[in-house]
């Protein structure tokens, strides 16, 4: 089942406790140490447009890709409250579509975990670093390995005014496959709750085999960050941030 449908409504709701200004300010600092400071910058994965809108007020021209309809719907509500200048696009990153190249391209909240398979993690690789521009960079974060056994068979609850949801998570160690399955509740206008249920999948991937994908997609990998910092990658990292440059263009004289 597509992920993040009937979840879409309640979504920020949830991820109110998301610290959305610190999440754009170390990505601005990464973008400014690998020599972006302005121009477009295209998210992948963009979901409600939190912190595409985050990042437009930066100054940064933002276009916004996210796969379900009805979280760039919301996306789209902020952008006609907000008046900034934003395109958002309705668009698989495994088959994404550009009319031409972008500074540099982010996407956070474990969005490359959606993607299962190595292939098609090399496909989102190719594609970013067709649209990149001569030098432009790839700034992606990741949930560990470490962080989905830490989660391990868990059952997460949480209840709110209008709406709740339960979260089972199940991490296969040997698929590297983390199965989350939610069930949320949410209360209509009628004063009555509707159920909603939803199966994610996320998958585990270590450092190497990220590098190795990205060399594979023609991409050069540049670093690898602990969290909102930037100290390597730890043993207990729950997520880390990797930079890939762009590979392949001639730059500008």
């Amino acid at each position: 089942m597509e992920a993040y449908t009937g979840f879409a409504a309640v979504y920020d709701t949830f991820m109110d406790n998301i610290p959305y200004e610190e999440w754009c300010a170390y990505l601005k600092k990464l973008l400014l140490r690998y020599g972006v400071a302005e121009g477009i910058l295209l998210e992948l994965g963009c979901g409600t447009g939190s912190l595409t809108e985050l990042l437009a007020e930066s100054g940064y021209d933002m276009i916004g890709i996210d796969n379900a309809g009805e979280m760039l719907q919301l996306a789209v509500e902020k952008r006609v409250q907000s008046g900034r200048d934003i395109l958002y696009l309705c668009q698989d990153m495994r088959a994404f579509e550009l009319y031409g190249t972008v500074a540099a391209a982010v996407s956070v909240c474990d969005c490359m975990n959606y993607i299962t398979e190595t292939a098609e993690l090399v496909t989102v690789f190719r594609l970013v670093n067709n649209y990149l521009d001569p030098g432009g960079v790839f700034i992606f974060d990741l949930n560990t390995e470490y962080k989905y056994r830490l989660l391990g068979d868990s059952t997460i609850a949480e209840d709110r005014d209008a709406c709740s949801f339960i979260w089972e998570n199940a991490y296969e160690e040997d698929e590297k496959i983390n199965t989350y399955e939610l069930s949320v509740f949410a209360k209509g206008s009628d004063g009555r709750y509707e159920k909603y249920h939803e199966t994610h999948f996320q998958r585990a991937y270590s450092l190497e085999e990220i590098k190795h994908a990205l060399i594979t997609a023609g991409m050069e990998f540049l670093a690898a960050f602990d969290a909102f910092t930037f100290d390597p990658p730890k043993e207990d990292s729950e997520r880390i941030y990797v930079i890939a440059g762009e590979r392949g263009k001639e730059r500008k004289k």
